[in-house]
């Protein structure tokens, strides 16, 4: 009897860089789907905002990051990014 293998479940993360660190401190934040990595404090709190604000975004239209096209993500994305 042969074993039918098993499709991976689909898996998808964000990742944010912050390349405008001075100050010498090493930001790291993570999350069950993202990471983010550097930045000054102002552009890694931003992206930290982001991302959650992205994954709550993501949870009111019932959506797994791994199920939205590109399009909409940018969107979202665009939407939850603090101005």
């Amino acid at each position: 009897m042969s074993k039918k293998k098993k499709k991976p479940a689909p898996h998808a993360a964000l990742l944010g860089v912050g390349l405008d660190n001075e100050d010498g401190h090493k930001r790291i934040t993570t999350g069950e789907q993202f990471a983010i990595f550097g930045g000054s404090d102002e552009t890694h709190g931003r992206m930290t905002e982001t991302a959650m604000k992205t994954f709550e975004e993501l949870k009111s239209r019932k959506k797994q990051l791994h199920q939205v096209e590109p399009d909409e993500l940018a969107e979202i994305l665009h939407k939850s990014t603090p101005r």
